[in-house]
């Protein structure tokens, strides 16, 4: 089904931050746009002011009668979403045209230049900076990107540009549907080993990945990874990092709360490179977004002016209070290399301050395969506090619990273990100095109130 010619979109799993940016794309365009989630959130919320017709409970009949012309709808569906579910099932049985979300952003990426993202963490800061630098600049672009930029209070842009940013998932394998004019990769430590089973199938899913590179396109890809890439004809390739490659930063200034450095580039190098959001991660995920703007066009001052603009990702090191006193911020990370970097920056940040981090682990089996190198991330924190491990998807597996990370954490580090319901009473009854709560569960839904109760401490 060609994406003009449809005139109606359903989607069976419509909250998801991926699944909402392309719900947002065919509200744009003006078409019934319609879908099921399992709980109402800010997100689907806000999707229904906008005008998504949305229902909480599996129900064929709350489907609307324009979503059930079959030649007209698009069905759109989430691989978390079971293959019993009773409205994807009336979807199956009348023969719709069903696609998952990737697939759909595959067809995008044939019908314009699409700017991918992979990797196993830094996808969603690296996508959405890009696509910041390339909006502002007069190259301008259409993006789909997972999570809420700060800049756009949105996790889409939508333009007549013939450029297309694009989060690339390596979750269930979505990123193969994709055809990008140019891709980052920006890390391949193995997860989702749930559905790859091995560090091998993981690996290989990525080079499958990166012969899907248009020619006359490019790859670049952080340098030392251990993918081994392999590229179509005509494609060029570059890599990157911190402090080599063909693309890295040299001149790093982290001072008065400003991060600033010198970009160097094959093509133009670029001084004092002033980051809007100066956390040390960002560093190397904006040498990485710049690189791929430049590649495409953009001016050395368009670069410039998108990094210090830049305002960051709700979830992605998102300060809710940065006082001289105290310091409160969320963190999505969740997977052990994540957890590693988010506390090794905000370590370089305060170095004399006690850092204390509540973490909800997310998976069960991500939990069993990889407890002892979670609990050497947070080991690098003062003070750690874990909660039971948000299921998502998953049924419990017998022996995995967060007692796995906290037996192995470092001797010397503050621990405890509470239930997520307890959260708020720990934070009423204790003081911090630096807090942050870590993990891509639901956690975060209490953040608000964690701030509200430290926001009234400090007045």
């Amino acid at each position: 089904m060609e994406l003009n010619k449809i005139k109606a979109v359903y989607f069976v799993g419509a909250g998801g931050i991926g699944m909402s940016a392309i719900a947002r794309y065919f509200l744009k365009k003006g078409l019934v746009v319609a879908g099921y989630d399992k709980t109402p959130s800010d997100l689907t919320r806000q999707l229904q002011e906008e005008g998504m017709l949305i229902h909480y409970e599996e129900n064929v009949d709350a489907i609307p009668e324009a979503c059930k012309q079959k030649g007209d709808c698009l069905v759109i569906y989430t691989p978390a979403i079971p293959e019993e579910h009773q409205e994807l099932q009336y979807f199956r049985k009348n023969a719709f045209e069903i696609q998952k979300r990737a697939q759909v952003l595959g067809t995008l990426t044939q019908a314009h230049k699409g700017l991918c993202v992979a990797g196993t963490h830094g996808k969603t800061t690296t996508s959405t900076m890009c696509a910041h630098i390339m909006h502002q600049s007069h190259l301008d672009c259409n993006a789909f990107l997972g999570g809420i930029s700060k800049n756009y209070g949105t996790n889409y842009i939508l333009s007549d540009s013939d450029y297309v940013v694009i989060e690339a998932d390596e979750f269930d394998r979505s990123f193969h549907w994709l055809r990008p004019w140019m891709s980052v990769i920006t890390a391949t430590d193995p997860d989702h080993l749930d559905i790859y089973g091995t560090k091998e199938a993981y690996l290989e899913s990525f080079r499958h990945y990166s012969e899907l590179i248009q020619p006359g396109g490019a790859l670049i890809i952080h340098r030392g990874l251990e993918m081994k890439e392999h590229l179509q004809d005509g494609v060029r390739r570059y890599d990157y990092s911190l402090t080599e490659g063909d693309f890295h930063a040299e001149h790093i200034r982290i001072e008065n709360g400003e991060i600033t450095f010198d970009f160097i580039s094959p093509i133009e190098c670029i001084k004092d490179v002033q980051l809007g959001q100066p956390i040390p991660i960002n560093i190397e995920n904006g040498i990485a977004a710049i690189a791929m703007a430049q590649l495409n066009g953009c001016t050395a001052e368009e670069l410039k002016n998108g990094m210090k603009t830049y305002g960051g990702v709700d979830r992605r090191f998102d300060f809710k209070i940065k006082t001289k006193k105290l310091v409160f911020l969320s963190d999505y990370a969740h997977h052990p290399k994540e957890i590693y970097q988010s506390a090794k920056s905000i370590r370089e940040l305060y170095k004399d301050k006690h850092i204390t981090a509540i973490f909800q682990p997310h998976l069960y089996t991500r939990t069993r395969d990889f407890y002892k190198d979670f609990a050497e991330a947070l080991s690098q924190l003062d003070e750690v506090i874990l909660t039971e491990i948000y299921p998502a998807r998953e049924l419990p597996i017998p022996g995995v619990t967060s007692q796995l990370i906290y037996d192995n954490l470092k001797e010397g580090v503050k621990k405890q273990m509470i239930q997520k319901a307890d959260v708020l009473d720990f934070i009423r009854g204790h003081e911090f100095e630096v807090l942050i709560v870590l993990g891509a569960g639901d956690l975060d839904n209490q953040v608000p109130a964690i701030t509200k109760i430290l926001k009234e401490r400090l007045s």
